[in-house]
């Protein structure tokens, strides 16, 4: 056995890349795994990393979560983030809640709650609810997107015109998340988003569902990359339910990975098992994540 172990990710692909931003994203999550990996130390357990974690990468405006979210086709923030403790197979999450710093921190909230995954309205009253302050999550970067998004919806004259596949647009690959097995062997994980840009008003990503955030005794799942992809897939939960059917960590993330690559889907996911084993995959070019446990730390750019 390998406990404790963890893995934290800041979305996937292509555009994610480039010496100047990658040294800014290996140094944001450097300094958080190493402060998460700190409090594992001291005893602290799953639920409690991966609230902490996804509540520490929303706070960093390198990411497509909390500060740095992407906006959408109304000019308007809404983020969706999920929190799911394996050892209770407890769920909890809100979609499309706007005006907070971190959607996690409400996640987080509803997991002792009998309504557990609230959207956009019920997310709003339950901001109110825990007296979180009004926070607005626009960046410069997103705000100058979102503008180059209207010029060309207008010369395009279509109702809805999106760059968020494009290489050189991160705003449907930025997804954060955190997976965590304790030193008691219990697993937890966490996943937030800013949404895909410019997208249509109400969807929902996987990001507050199973397909891209699952945990149970057997393995913890976060998932990045385009969102209706790893919906199709429904990601997450089949390497979960893979590894419970008999299957190593690696054998259940590469089985999923592969049957994602036939259909030409976007998409990465990193996972830990109830042993300490951690495992990761993609199908974009490139997916920014750090393991670390009591042997080493590992890059999985």
């Amino acid at each position: 056995m390998n406990l404790p172990a963890l893995m934290i990710h800041g979305g996937a692909g292509r555009a994610l890349s480039g010496e100047t931003r990658e040294k800014k994203v290996r140094a944001a999550l450097d300094e958080i795994v190493e402060e998460l990996w700190k409090r594992l130390g001291d005893g602290a357990e799953a639920v409690e990393i991966a609230r902490r974690g996804c509540m520490a990468l929303e706070d960093c405006e390198h990411f497509n979560a909390g500060l740095g979210s992407a906006i959408q086709s109304d000019g308007q923030i809404r983020m969706s983030a999920s929190l799911m403790d394996g050892s209770r197979h407890a769920f909890s999450g809100v979609i499309n809640a706007e005006r907070v710093k971190n959607p996690t921190e409400m996640a987080a909230r509803l997991q002792q709650e009998r309504d557990r995954v609230l959207d956009g309205r019920g997310a709003e009253l339950l901001a109110r609810q825990m007296a979180l302050p009004i926070f607005d999550a626009a960046v410069e970067r997103r705000l100058s997107e979102w503008y180059e998004e209207m010029k060309r919806d207008q010369k395009s004259d279509q109702a809805e015109v999106s760059l968020a596949d494009g290489d050189d647009d991160d705003r449907g690959m930025g997804t954060v998340g955190v997976v965590v097995c304790d030193s008691e062997g219990r697993l937890a994980a966490a996943t937030s988003t800013g949404g895909r840009g410019f997208e249509r008003i109400g969807r929902v990503s996987d990001s507050a569902t199973v397909a891209g955030n699952y945990a149970t005794e057997a393995g913890a799942v976060s998932c990045t990359g385009i969102g209706e992809d790893i919906t199709d897939e429904a990601l997450a939960a089949r390497i979960v339910v893979g590894v419970e059917g008999g299957m190593t960590l690696g054998e259940a993330v590469q089985t999923a990975i592969d049957a994602a690559e036939t259909r030409s889907r976007r998409l990465a996911a990193i996972a830990v098992d109830a042993r300490g084993a951690m495992c990761w995959g993609k199908t974009t070019e490139l997916l920014l994540a750090v393991a670390r446990s009591a042997d080493d730390k590992r890059w999985a750019f």
